[in-house]
């Protein structure tokens, strides 16, 4: 089969990928790839995709999308997971109403209350219309990350 993206490896690369595999400390599909990359070297091994595929116990398409990665994007684009193109769920809290939720954080606690908990900041902005529904942990990590 004629392969679309040729994998063609200047000797900086390979020695960096060598480096690279050999090191041991990087993550296991970080290495993956990098072994994959090297065996798919047409200057080099030049292994066919199946071949690479059965060695490294990935599929065929992996092969084929490192292949792709690397040769459109470059060799740390091909060493790193694809990106998803849309989140696989829908952010609760926006920057505006992110913004909203510091704001009411930041004002004078209830009356009663010495200070806001994250239980009372998720009802006031159920109250206030912001979100319709909101957990309290949505809170603690909205506000942790931007303490």
């Amino acid at each position: 089969m004629n392969k679309k993206y040729i994998v063609r490896l200047t000797v900086d690369e390979r020695d960096f990928l060598e480096a690279f595999v050999s090191k041991g400390k990087r993550a296991a599909y970080k290495i993956r790839h990098a072994n994959i990359l090297l065996k798919a070297d047409a200057d080099g091994p030049a292994w066919s995709d199946e071949a690479i595929a059965e060695a490294f116990s990935v599929s065929a398409g992996t092969v084929r999308n490192v292949r792709q990665r690397f040769v459109e994007r470059g060799l740390s684009a091909a060493l790193e997971r694809k990106k998803q193109s849309m989140p696989s769920r829908k952010r609760i809290l926006d920057g505006e109403k992110e913004a909203r939720l510091l704001a009411i954080a930041c004002s004078k606690a209830p009356e009663g209350r010495s200070r806001w908990t994250l239980q009372l900041l998720a009802d006031e902005m159920v109250r206030l219309n912001i979100v319709e529904n909101i957990s309290y942990q949505t809170i603690r990590r909205t506000l942790k990350k931007t303490n």
